[in-house]
Order: C-alpha cells, then structure tokens, then sequence
C-alpha cells in the first residue's frame, strides 16, 4: 500500500466524527442521547427560502455548473445585507466571493496566503479550522490565549514583537465560538491600527454576528475606517438563516485580499447548485423579522440552562450571542473526563473545552440546538448527576 502523505500527520479525524460514532452505538442500544455538543442549528429557514429552493429546482435551466464568483443577483444581496446590518458599502463586482460554506473558505485561505513556516495568529480557545488549514499550508500556529479575565479577547501586549512583526494573518471571531463573547468596537478599531502597523491580513470568522439577544447587536470588523485595506470576513447563512446544511458563504473585503483565494478555488471546485444560490438570494432579502423571534427561541433556551447551571454550582457566564453556553467544570476534573461522566451519567452529549485547544481546558460547551423540551429535559438530567460527580471527585482528594 502507498503510504500516506506527510501532511497528514497533525491532522486527526474530527472530534465530532468520533463522538457521533459513539452516540451512535449508545442510541443502538437503546439509550436516549440528547446532543448538545455539535453547533447545528435544529430550526429550519422560513418557508419562503424552501418555497424559493423547491420552484427553482422544478425549473430544468438551473441545474448547470455556476460561476465561481456565484450569480450576480447573490453577490447584489450579500451587498444589500451588509448595507442593511452595518452600513457597510460593498461593490457586489469585487468584493464579494461566494463560498461553499465558511468552513471551506477558512480551510482553504492559507494555501492562498501562508508559506512552508509563515506565522498565524490564531486564537485560543478557538475553532478548530484556523488550526488545521494552517499545519496543512505548513504554516506555524501561534496561539493568543482567550482568558476570563480578558473577557475573551486576545491581548496583543503579551505577544512577542518578533511574533508580531513576522506574523501573517490573525484569525478573530466574535460572538465567539465557543466562548460566545462579544468584542466592542473599540476592539476592532484596535486590530485594525495593528494590522496597518504590522502588515496582518485579519480574517474575522463572523458565524454569528445576527445571533443575538435583546437589544445588543454584534458589529462587522469592516465597519472600522481602513478595514477593507487589511481585512477580509467570513460571513455564513449557516446560524444566521437555518441554513447550515445549505453551505452558503461568502467572504467580503478588498479585492486584492479576495483575488489569491478566487484563483485557489478555480481550480478545487465548481461552483454551487444555482437554486441553492436563488434561494440564499431570497433569504437575505425577504422578511428579516423572524430572525428576531428565532433569537428568542434561544434566548429562552439559553435562560432554562444557566439556571440550572446555576443551581448546581456551575457558574458560567450569561451569553449575550452565539449558539452557545461556555461553562467551567467542576473542580478537580478535566474537560474530556467531565464530559464523558455526563454522557455516561446523564446520557447529555456536550463538548469538552480542551477539543477548541490548551486553554480550553476546565470548560465545556453546550450548543442551544434541540428543541425546548429536549432543553429543560437535557438541563434536568445535569441538575440530577452534577452533584454525585462532585462528591465523586471531592472523595478521590
């Protein structure tokens, strides 16, 4: 047999994929396993995205292979989005180029980019993409630790000159995935003056920025003055419009950053079915409203978890957007030890700290993606077998 390729030595198969095999056997045998560990939105779009999808794949013209910049129409709404959201002017001819979801994208970037030892800041805790897209370019990680205390946001005044003069791109990500912080504008503005000073290229992951609660609102890191010199965004109808298994993207900024990823992807795929892109087109500019009733949904879903969380001593901080709840774990455990108690114990699927990186660890995340009853029965079962694993772990010190 021919042996496998170098590069495939720092890549492992996904977290995700090994846990799904195990629920996958727990569920054979007749358990019930309510999986909170996975960030797939259970809600589906609004009828009038399907209707949209449904009519144009009756229409037996659209079914051909699409440009690589997608249909004019699609790059016109993502434009008319960003204007909408965050006043953001965008030239739907240049500065728009549709994806095949934004993991693809965030993939695919350093091979663009990144040469055999370039540096990438990246943070941590942080999605596991911005790591193996770099090792996969040979590109050299450098972890910017995402600490409570800094309200997980990445200080630059720990980092190395040397780091910061050499380094290429800087990976950011608010609401943030998995700490589901929020980052202020002034922060933007601040990575923005960095980037101009040392010559970054800022690659913001903006998953999340229409999922939040209340009144507050997430900003677009190209609303700061100069951003689109520096800065690309990966922006996804995945979390904001149900549409995760759609696999519509786009990444928007300067046309000189967009172009070396457009002449990658010319020649890795083909474009994407076009009724999928007449229905993103009609998601982004039909009715927004029920985006708001959405966010609610998992408001109210969020508020059953933390306060049980915070009946049995586990006292995570209150999310003011994204899809998840970050919560430190009991004392005297780890996060992937803690996790697997509670699967075993509470048949409650969530994620351990440690998979999005080091300091990761003493956390766990919960995904606010089963419905409401599956919620409060999921938060039930946590509120039962937390405290046994506490006098568990105190009777082994």
């Amino acid at each position: 047999m021919t042996g496998t390729a170098t590069r495939l030595d720092n890549l492992k198969i996904h977290y995700f994929a090994r846990i799904g095999a195990r629920i996958a056997s727990m569920q054979a045998s007749g358990l019930d396993v309510i999986r909170l560990d996975e960030g797939a939105p259970d809600l589906p779009p609004p009828d009038f995205v399907i209707e949209k999808l449904a009519s144009a794949a009756h229409d037996p013209s659209r079914h051909s292979y699409q440009p690589h910049r997608g249909t004019q129409g699609l790059r016109i709404a993502w434009a008319a989005m960003y204007d909408r959201l965050y006043q953001v002017t965008l030239d739907p001819e240049s500065e728009i180029l549709p994806l095949l979801g934004s993991k693809e994208g965030i993939f695919h970037l350093p091979f663009a980019f990144v040469n055999p030892g370039d540096i990438v800041l990246i943070p941590d805790p942080g999605y596991i993409t911005y790591t193996r897209g770099t090792l996969m370019a040979q590109g050299i990680p450098y972890y910017l630790p995402l600490l409570t205390k800094n309200h997980y946001l990445p200080d630059f005044s720990r980092v190395p000159e040397t780091i910061l003069r050499e380094a290429k791109i800087l990976w950011l990500n608010y609401p943030n995935n998995p700490t589901a912080a929020m980052a202020p504008f002034s922060f933007f503005e601040e990575v923005i003056n960095l980037a101009h000073k040392y010559g970054w290229l800022i690659c913001h992951d903006a998953a999340y920025t229409q999922v939040t609660f209340g009144e507050k609102k997430a900003p677009s890191i190209l609303q700061v003055p100069g951003a689109k010199e520096v800065a690309l965004e990966f922006n996804t109808l995945s979390k904001s419009h149900n549409m995760a298994g759609w696999r519509v993207a786009a990444v928007i900024g300067n046309l000189e950053c967009i172009r070396p990823l457009y002449t990658l992807k010319t020649n890795v795929d083909s474009g994407h079915f076009l009724p999928i892109l007449d229905a993103a087109e009609a998601a982004m500019l039909g009715d927004q409203t029920w985006i708001k009733n959405r966010n609610e949904i998992y408001r109210e879903r969020r508020d059953i978890f933390i306060k049980i969380l915070h009946d049995v001593g586990l006292l995570a901080e209150i999310p003011e957007g994204s899809l998840y709840i970050w919560c430190p774990v009991l004392p005297g455990w780890k996060s992937e030890d803690f996790c697997t108690a509670i699967l075993d114990k509470a048949h409650v699927s969530l994620t351990p700290g440690s998979v999005f990186g080091a300091h990761g660890e003493g956390f766990l995340r919960i995904a606010l993606t089963a419905p409401k009853d599956r919620i409060q029965e999921a938060a039930s079962r946590l509120e039962r077998v937390v405290p046994g694993l506490r006098e568990r772990k105190s009777g082994c010190q």
